[in-house]
């Protein structure tokens, strides 16, 4: 079957009230593994692929742009190709002829105005190629001198009113907003700010995206799907799943030198990891975009 559009895929997930994951992949056996725990789970899915996994696979995307295509093209769910938290101009232009159709553009580092800037001329050059593009906006600082908080910075928070007018300056088609959770957690306890996901649901009229999903409990990823988030980012829980797991069967048989036994573990550890993910968000808001 030939690859989804991620602009798609979030739109049907907002249509019916839930969220469509998008799973970080590193190594083709996080691809193998996202896409049999979305096909066991019966869900739709969009596999990233981020510019640190493109510089860990010595900076070119598409050896591993192009497994994530052909695994996709033979899953039985409906699967999409987002690169994720590019900052590089040269990496983004890469995008269309490594099969991407959507783009998470990150200038969040920069004062407000380069952002702005930056964002602007990335979401033109991205829509003349026929890419959607996400951005990100949290807490801008440089009120006094200081530089713009990261967005998943502890505190971190997006304003809604900056928010619309940074949506409405550089016409991104989604926003990551910044509403409690963080990059990298390897527990699942962070709170959200459920209030303040209301409000940018109310000023904004784009899809928002929900960073940091792996620290996020289950009942709290339920609440913000409730609450408008149309895109959920997982990674990091499936690093701690292959980690895991290969730690054990390593420290546990010393004899093991076939990679295929111990990554084997590592991919069959993601794919339940990734099934529960799924089932949870499907279970939990009861519409999320089905297997065709």
């Amino acid at each position: 079957m030939p690859l989804e559009r991620t602009s798609e895929l979030v739109a049907a997930a907002a249509r019916r009230g839930g969220a469509v994951a998008a799973l970080n992949v590193i190594t083709l056996e996080h691809v193998e593994a996202a896409l049999a725990g979305a096909e066991a789970a019966g869900q739709a899915v969009v596999l990233q692929i981020s510019e640190n996994a493109v510089a860990y696979r010595g900076g070119r995307p598409g050896p591993l742009a192009a497994a994530a295509a052909q695994g996709a093209r033979e899953a039985a769910v409906p699967v999409g190709l987002h690169l994720d938290h590019v900052t590089d101009g040269s990496l983004l232009r890469q995008a269309p002829a490594c099969g991407f159709s959507s783009v998470m553009f990150d200038a969040a580092h920069l004062p407000y105005e380069e952002n702005v800037a930056a964002t602007r001329d990335a979401a033109t050059w991205a829509h003349g190629q026929g890419l959607w593009l996400e951005a990100e906006l949290g807490e801008v600082g440089g009120k006094d001198g200081s530089g713009p908080l990261d967005a998943h910075a502890p505190g971190a928070r997006t304003d809604p009113e900056e928010a619309a007018r940074y949506v409405a300056a550089t016409g991104v088609d989604a926003l990551a907003v910044a509403i409690g959770s963080s990059h990298a957690m390897t527990s699942r306890d962070a709170r959200l700010d459920h209030d303040l996901l209301a409000r940018l649901r109310a000023r904004l009229d784009v899809p928002l995206v929900l960073h940091g999903s792996s620290g996020v409990p289950d009942d709290e990823l339920a609440r913000a799907l409730a609450g408008g988030i149309a895109k959920v980012n997982i990674g990091t829980a499936l690093n701690v799943a292959m980690t895991g797991a290969v730690r054990e069967r390593l420290s546990g048989d010393a004899r093991v030198v076939d990679p295929r036994r111990y990554l084997g573990d590592g991919r069959s550890a993601m794919t339940a990891t990734v099934t529960r993910l799924l089932t949870s968000l499907a279970d939990r808001n009861g519409r999320a975009p089905a297997a065709r």
